[in-house]
């Protein structure tokens, strides 16, 4: 009983990975997670791009890549060449996801495009993260994060609340929103092929994905047709909504509700000029004026410090917290009290940290059951499972159509 509770939710399914740098590493990495066997296929020599970018104890081993890649096997596959493509294929025959994020065109010119893997595997969920949608002008263009927050209105927000200055979020942002979104996609296909048997072409793509994420709030007046105001959540871009600086720091709080407010108003010694403006007292009247209520919050949080902040509003009930800076958030005591980070004894790459599945289950918790590989470190094994004898393993290493590490597999050892 023991060992049926802690398996796996996607134990038994099978994900084919041909995705590199953050977004779709980022997505099948969370189907890893779950409990899927994932097998990134790896372009010779090199493979992800990602593998070196920052600092790394091993050549090809940067942190990013490592963040985004456990739970993961990676075989090493010249799908240029024509034993390349012939191994690709049989993997795919195994899969029962393959997931990749280049242009469909290159997919289509590589041969490995939704008609050719449903020829091979009829059931197959072919989930495809790219930059736009195939029936639109810009379906050929190439797209990046910062291009998609640009042309999504993300910049143009940042510009309206702080000086009129464009900047982009310091986070790949779009990839990690789409990714997740594409998580979903996979499974959902996944609960319907379960259901009918049938395997189907998904397309995930940046740009859609991230207009629906920043109009879902602010498309706001013009949802209505004829519009009913301008786009814009007047709270959400507000210039005085920021993080409040103290007499020693920040401190960030949510007064939101017609009590946080009558509350703050009242902590601050102005409870007569609550009670005395109409405005002030219900959700529509202060998203009129609500720059005008942060600003004034601003200056009452310069009167106390941080610490002092968080103990009055937490007595209160006004939603509060500490502002953290990068590293301090690696001491914040709640992710250390549930063990979100995990420190981890890699084969090659030593002592390194990891973070858990954020998510918990009652029965089929997520695990780290497999460290990032390193290039081409399962090839072997995989090749083998899929029928090739020892000499024609050897010949594809001979020829360059496969890469072997050949490092011990690294296996995860909690410290």
């Amino acid at each position: 009983m023991a060992d049926e509770m802690m398996r796996s939710a996607l134990e038994g399914i099978r994900v084919v990975d041909l995705t590199t740098i953050v977004m779709g590493p980022y997505a099948t990495q969370i189907l890893g997670d779950f409990g899927a066997d994932v097998i990134k296929v790896e372009a010779p020599p090199y493979g992800d791009p990602m593998r070196f970018v920052g600092p790394s104890r091993t050549k090809g081993m940067g942190p990013i890549f490592l963040q985004h890649n456990r739970n993961k096997r990676s075989i090493v596959l010249d799908l240029k060449k024509r034993e390349g493509l012939e191994a690709m294929l049989r993997l795919c025959r195994t899969a029962d996801v393959v997931a990749y994020n280049i242009r469909p065109q290159a997919m289509e010119r590589l041969g490995l495009g939704y008609k050719d893997i449903s020829k091979v595997n009829a059931g197959v969920i072919y989930a495809g993260m790219f930059g736009f949608g195939r029936s639109g002008p810009y379906a050929a263009k190439p797209a990046y994060d910062d291009l998609i927050q640009g042309l999504s209105g993300y910049s143009a927000t940042f510009a309206k609340v702080s000086g009129n200055v464009p900047r982009y979020f310091p986070v790949n942002f779009c990839d990690r929103t789409t990714a997740i979104y594409a998580m979903g996609a996979v499974m959902a296909a996944l609960f319907l092929r379960k259901r009918t048997g049938e395997g189907q072409s998904i397309d995930i793509p940046m740009f859609e994905t991230m207009a629906q994420f920043i109009l879902s709030d602010n498309l706001y007046g013009e949802t209505f047709i004829p519009s009913l105001g301008p786009t814009g959540y007047g709270r959400i871009l507000a210039p005085e909504r920021m993080p409040f600086a103290t007499k020693d720091g920040y401190v960030c709080s949510v007064i939101y509700n017609d009590k946080h407010w009558e509350t703050f108003f009242r902590l601050s010694g102005k409870a007569d000029v609550f009670q005395s403006t109409p405005q002030f007292r219900t959700m529509a009247g202060r998203t009129q004026c609500i720059n005008e209520l942060y600003g004034f919050a601003g200056e009452v949080f310069k009167s106390r410090t941080t610490a002092e902040w968080i103990d009055i509003l937490t007595a209160a009930d006004i939603p509060v917290a500490p502002m953290h800076t990068l590293d301090s958030l690696l001491q914040d005591p709640h992710l250390l009290a549930t063990d979100f980070y995990q420190v981890v004894e890699h084969a090659s790459e030593g002592t390194i940290r990891l973070m858990r599945s954020p998510t918990e289950w009652s029965a089929t918790p997520p695990t780290i059951r497999r460290l990032p590989p390193r290039i081409g470190e399962q090839s072997m094994e995989i090749l083998g499972e899929l029928g090739y004898s020892q000499e024609e393993i050897a010949d594809f290493f001979r020829s360059g159509v496969s890469v072997s590490s050949d490092p011990a597999e690294a296996s995860p050892k909690t410290k």
